[in-house]
């Protein structure tokens, strides 16, 4: 079988929105959006009205070699739905070693609890509006 490593460089506003992920990870990442968590999907229908935000997300985005939940690329935000599995200190050691490597882009990272999602969307948008007019996009 042969092996391509390919690395996408599409530009938006001059500035890659995939950092050099490879074609592998874009490949996982269209598995994730086949089969987003139901925490992933509330949130998702709130991030893909336009009317709510004005503003594009995408789903399952790849970044560098991280797959995020989701992805702006005009302001650089990045939201994460965590499930239980975060919950580990592994889990939160690696969370965080991640988020340090999205922050070297310029990429804030907003992250959600499955809870916050389910009990309290609200609050969630609430929060991701705030972000979004806090800051000026690029």
């Amino acid at each position: 079988m042969l092996h391509l490593n390919i690395v996408y460089t599409n530009k938006v506003n001059g500035q890659s929105m995939f950092y050099g992920a490879r074609a592998s990870t874009f490949a996982a990442a269209r598995n994730l959006r086949k089969n987003m968590t139901l925490h992933e999907l509330i949130l998702w229908k709130k991030l893909r009205d336009k009317t709510l935000f004005k503003i594009k997300f995408r789903r399952q985005h790849p970044i560098d070699f991280y797959i995020v939940d989701f992805y702006n690329h005009d302001f650089r935000l990045v939201i994460e739905v965590d499930g239980e599995i975060h919950e580990t200190l592994k889990a939160q050691e690696y969370d965080e070693r991640r988020t340090r490597h999205l922050q070297k882009f310029g990429i804030t990272v907003l992250r959600f609890t499955n809870y916050e999602i389910i009990s309290d969307i609200n609050s969630v948008i609430h929060q991701i509006n705030k972000t979004i007019t806090d800051s000026s996009p690029l």
